[in-house]
């Protein structure tokens, strides 16, 4: 994925697969996707993704306004073949993947700022522990795998091509299975960015990361970044969902 700027998506291309059930693994429900908004800015920095849960039962009625669904929205993408299926996953992937849906920065300089002061960590974790003692589970220490994209863009790119690259290496990560999150934010005046996976495990980082979009953003980044930086960690929520650890990844 190619960490940059808003952009225009590519709709077209994909024929509707979103999944309705009827499921009564209430862990894998969510509202279906098309009840939240596709507009970028409200999936980034207000947590519109959140509205896609159900903490509680939904009565019948409810159900039939608005069909429950086991498909995420999980990044800036609210489009098909870019959404989480949360049947994939086990269930502390599946409660955390559903937290993370609230996510979002705390900090105008995020861009710049320390990476675990500019995201709404303390609203993960409380929604996490609602999602728990909804489910009846008891959480236990569990980490997960976090790749931080930091990136200044060069004055002038092809941001059609920043997009399509971002857009399509995003939809391959996905498809790879594993990935629980993808979140950027939008360049500063200073054309900085950041951005983040949170993915279940480091396998599943290199699976999504070997496809051919992939490749392409890789040979493309010399003509649209003035730098750009990966580094991985290793992201724990302890017992209880109660606090958090976050450091370097070592195998």
């Amino acid at each position: 994925m190619a960490p940059g700027i808003n952009t225009s998506l590519f709709p077209g291309d994909f024929a509707k697969t979103s999944k309705s059930t009827t499921t009564s693994d209430r862990s894998t429900l969510v509202l279906d996707h098309t009840s939240v908004t596709k507009d970028f800015d409200a999936l980034k920095f207000e947590a519109a993704a959140s509205k896609q849960l159900v903490l509680e039962d939904v009565p019948p009625a409810t159900q039939s306004e608005t069909p429950l669904s086991t498909l995420l929205v999980s990044s800036p993408y609210n489009e098909e073949h870019h959404l989480l299926d949360l049947t994939t996953l086990d269930l502390p992937n599946r409660l955390f993947a559903k937290a993370l849906s609230m996510l979002q920065p705390i900090r105008p300089d995020y861009a710049t700022a320390a990476y675990v002061e500019s995201l709404n960590w303390a609203t993960v974790l409380n929604t996490l522990r609602n999602l728990c003692a909804t489910e009846g589970y008891k959480w236990t220490a569990y980490s997960f795998y976090v790749v931080i994209f930091r990136s200044k863009l060069k004055p002038v790119i092809d941001a059609d091509l920043l997009g399509k690259l971002d857009f399509y290496s995003h939809r391959e990560a996905t498809e790879s299975g594993g990935l629980l999150k993808y979140w950027f934010g939008t360049p500063n005046e200073g054309r900085r960015n950041l951005a983040t996976c949170l993915w279940r495990s480091k396998e599943d980082a290199r699976k999504g990361g070997i496809g051919p979009w992939h490749k392409k953003a890789r040979s493309a980044a010399r003509d649209l970044y003035a730098e750009i930086s990966f580094s991985s960690y290793r992201f724990t929520v302890e017992d209880g969902a109660k606090d958090w650890t976050f450091e370097d990844w070592v195998d």
